[in-house]
C-alpha cells in the first residue's frame, strides 16, 4: 500500500509545481505591470505640474 500512495504523489507532483510555477510568474508580472503603471502616473503627474496643468485623478 505505501508503493502505491508513493506513486500517486509523484505523478500529481509535476502538475502541482507547474501549477504553482505558472501562478507565480503570472504573479510577478501583473505586479511588475502594476508598478510600472503607477510610476508612470507619478511621473506623468510631475510633467503635468511642470507643464502648469492638472494633476490626472486616476
Amino acid at each position: 500500500m505505501d508503493n502505491w500512495w508513493v506513486n500517486a504523489l509523484w505523478s500529481i507532483a509535476p502538475t502541482v509545481f507547474i501549477g504553482l510555477f505558472f501562478w507565480l510568474v503570472l504573479r510577478l508580472i501583473l505586479r511588475a505591470d502594476r508598478t510600472e503603471r503607477r510610476i508612470f502616473r507619478e511621473i506623468e503627474n510631475e510633467e503635468r505640474v511642470k507643464a502648469g496643468l492638472p494633476k490626472r485623478d486616476d
